[in-house]
């Protein structure tokens, strides 16, 4: 079996190993996909539609099973969150989805977001460290270390795992 991740970001395809483990003789194969959203997402909507968008282009591009996460932001009442989701698709034409962790972001990260700078580019220049995106993440400052984006993102992978067995079982229409 084919699995494919819609981008070469290594936080992203660690999530796949999920994939991986539950596939027997499964593959995993790194596409270049866009999400065909804005690079910052200000919404779920907008978050959870580029995950879609590389989960399905990997489908188009062969695989059996594609996977695609995405990062953004979503403005709430009490300000803005960090907002993670990831999408699965398969030849068949399923997709489900599943949203990650939020967390209040700092009124100083806020402002750059609101500047039109991305996430990734505001973390990079708060922590000194351009490939702050490929490791810990916001997340992974915003909470210490104690969750790294990673982790995040392969919790999300986890639900879609569990959610596309169960959907395949017979379960769900």
């Amino acid at each position: 079996m084919k699995i494919g991740i819609g981008s070469s970001n290594p936080a992203k395809i660690k999530a796949a190993d999920a994939f991986l483990h539950h596939f027997e003789q499964a593959e995993l194969s790194v596409f270049s996909s866009n999400s065909l959203v804005s690079s910052q997402p200000f919404s779920d909507e907008e978050t959870k539609t580029g995950a879609i968008n590389r989960a399905k282009d990997c489908v188009e591009k062969g695989a059996d099973i594609g996977l695609g996460f995405e990062g953004g932001v979503m403005e709430m009442e009490d300000g803005m969150y960090l907002s993670n989701w990831g999408a699965i698709a398969d030849q068949q034409g399923i997709i489900l989805t599943a949203a990650g962790a939020r967390i209040l972001l700092p009124p100083l990260i806020v402002e750059g977001l609101r500047q039109g700078k991305e996430l990734g580019q505001l973390m990079g220049e708060w922590t000194n460290d351009p490939e702050i995106r490929k490791k810990d993440g916001a997340i992974g400052v915003f909470t210490a270390g104690h969750l790294s984006r990673s982790e995040m993102f392969s919790h999300i992978a986890t639900i879609l795992l569990g959610q596309y067995v169960y959907r395949n079982k017979g379960s769900v229409s």
